[in-house]
């Protein structure tokens, strides 16, 4: 991270001396995340291979900032009886590697979501002493609780409350287009049938189409 948008990222979180890089903030490992070598045709970032898919560019966040966003992640889709956390299906990944796209209309969103993630610290340090992922849930609870819902946020919550609403969208589309996510909606798309009988009758009729 460059000078310039290391300050860029401060500015959003109005970040405090106390966010000082620990040993876990290093940054990953490109080839870690580029998948299993494809031994067929390459694809573009146009044409993309789905059988085996890479990610053209370099994921960015660093290691202490995706444990944050685990935490918050599965703050917002924990695991219950019948699914999974969002963390557990990748959804800290996919928010990364959004994040972290070379798009001119993107640029922002990497400098908006590491200030908010250096805020949501800074903030768990200030009432609890520990950052936000070695809060207990009823913890993160509270805090979560202040940003969720940006009309009614305080002044001093409304920026964070914009960085929340923009992870819960990211994080709730992530989930819900995994298998686990679809299973929990209980959508049946993208199975075969052995037959189709089309709509029943009562529903023509209401439809006016009997």
């Amino acid at each position: 991270m460059d000078r310039r948008h290391a300050l860029k990222v401060l500015g959003a979180a109005a970040a405090l001396p106390s966010l000082a890089p620990t040993d876990g903030d290093k940054a990953p490992d490109p080839a870690a995340t580029q998948g299993p070598a494809w031994t067929g045709p390459a694809g573009t970032p146009s044409d993309p291979n789905l059988v085996t898919p890479r990610v053209w560019w370099p994921r960015k966040l660093l290691d202490g900032e995706l444990v944050t966003l685990a935490a918050l992640c599965d703050t917002i889709i924990p695991a219950d009886g019948h699914s999974p956390s969002a963390s557990a299906v990748g959804v800290p990944g996919y928010i990364d590697e959004w994040a972290s796209a070379p798009y001119d209309d993107n640029r922002e969103s990497l400098v908006k979501l590491r200030g908010g993630l250096a805020w949501l610290n800074t903030e768990s340090e200030r009432r609890f002493g520990r950052p936000f992922a070695r809060l207990g849930e009823s913890e993160r609870n509270q805090i979560a609780d202040d940003v969720c819902y940006e009309p009614k946020a305080k002044p001093e919550f409304k920026g964070p409350a914009q960085f929340f609403d923009m992870v819960r969208d990211l994080t709730a589309t992530g989930f819900y287009t995994t298998h686990e996510g679809m299973k929990d909606l209980k959508y049946i798309g993208n199975v075969p049938l052995q037959r189709w009988d089309g709509p029943p009758p009562e529903v023509l009729k209401h439809l006016g189409l009997l």
